[in-house]
């Protein structure tokens, strides 16, 4: 009984055999994702027993010392050539493969493939699906051979120089696996051998292994994609008057969020020993440098700052002027019965530049760009 089988290789009044009811429920159908108008991506069916992998299915292993390694039952679609069309393949038991004894110098590199011989496509004389070893040249540096037509390939195997069944055999550890899964059109192609391929279409989807990737019609972009994070920035602290109030040993920092056209801000500015304002009785509006420059008309901020008299809870505006990314100012407060008080936060609010106390500006805008 052959293990290997390809539904739709043979018609059923050819005296080699037709296509059974068995081999047509066992190989995978229907239309499998796009490489083209006619040709659909090749590959291994996903699926294990336990779940906890991709696919079990085609798997080349070796489970004793030796030269005789075993493939795993699976299901495939193996494209030939475009006119050809692509064959459902299934592998129903554990198939056999012995592997040639090495070169008595050099080692090589066998690969495993599952091709499909098709008479009427091809000049093999041949149709039928098999499992078969397309044996390497031996070499200091050996090349894996070419996988052929209407076949995929499923692993590379090392084969060491002087390797027979009586002297060390294959390293099985050391098998290369090289499937790669395929799907429904629509479904997510999990991630196996290789991630340098193109779309088959826009919109088609593929998993990463961390993540998802959408095809986009030139690229694989990550999906969904990933949104803006918060960022430093170092704002200005200016006034209407001169000469212009400077920071000196104290500190002035700010983050800001740019998702899409709104931008989140926050800046804060701490009052050092050495901090000038520049003097009281100017009645100069304070203001700090916004991260991109806001569009539209003002809008409005809230402010928080701290003196010796207390905690305080007032707003400011967002306009774009006073610098070229525009600013928050025009702070104001409340007194500390609540009400709105009518003076500016600036160095003529009491208390207000002495060292360690602070003031935090935020709000959100339209950004111009």
């Amino acid at each position: 009984m052959n293990n290997v089988r390809s539904a739709w290789l043979l018609n059923r009044t050819d005296a080699g055999g037709g296509q059974s009811r068995v081999d047509t429920r066992l190989a995978p159908l229907g239309t499998m994702a796009p490489q083209g108008v006619l040709a659909t991506r090749d590959g291994v069916i996903p699926g294990s027993q336990s779940g906890r992998y991709a696919m079990d299915g085609l798997y080349v292993f070796g489970d004793q010392v030796g030269m005789t390694g075993k493939v795993a039952p699976g299901r495939a679609v193996v494209q030939g050539a475009e006119p050809a069309g692509s064959y459902p393949v299934v592998v129903t038991d554990y198939t056999l493969l012995t592997f040639a004894d090495g070169d008595p110098n050099n080692p090589r590199v066998d690969l495993v493939v599952l091709r499909v011989y098709d008479a009427q496509q091809d000049t093999s004389n041949r149709t039928e699906a098999v499992v078969e070893i397309i044996q390497g040249v031996p070499g200091t540096n050996p090349a894996v051979p070419s996988t052929p037509r209407a076949a995929i390939a499923l692993a590379e195997v090392t084969v060491p120089a002087g390797a027979s069944a009586g002297k060390g055999g294959i390293p099985w550890d050391t098998v290369r696996d090289r499937r790669r899964a395929t799907v429904a059109v629509g479904g997510i192609i999990p991630r196996g051998w290789g991630q340098n391929f193109p779309g088959g279409y826009v919109g088609q989807y593929r998993d990463t292994g961390t993540s998802l990737e959408r095809w986009d019609g030139t690229q694989w972009k990550q999906y969904p994609e990933p949104r803006a994070g918060w960022r430093d920035y170092t704002p200005v602290w200016g006034g209407d008057y001169e000469p212009q109030p400077k920071v000196n040993n104290g500190s002035l920092t700010g983050r800001y969020l740019h998702d899409g056209s709104i931008v989140h801000f926050t800046a804060t500015l701490r009052i050092g020993s050495s901090s000038n304002w520049g003097g009281p009785g100017r009645n100069g509006n304070w203001w700090i440098s916004l991260p991109v420059r806001p569009t539209g008309p003002s809008m409005s901020g809230n402010l928080k700052f701290r003196t010796s008299s207390g905690y305080y809870h007032g707003g400011c505006y967002v306009e774009a002027s006073r610098h070229p990314n525009g600013s928050a100012c025009g702070w104001t407060a409340n007194k500390s019965s609540g009400q709105v008080d009518g003076g500016w936060v600036d160095g003529d609010w009491p208390d207000t530049v002495v060292e360690g106390n602070w003031f935090t500006v935020s709000g959100f805008y339209e950004a111009s760009a």
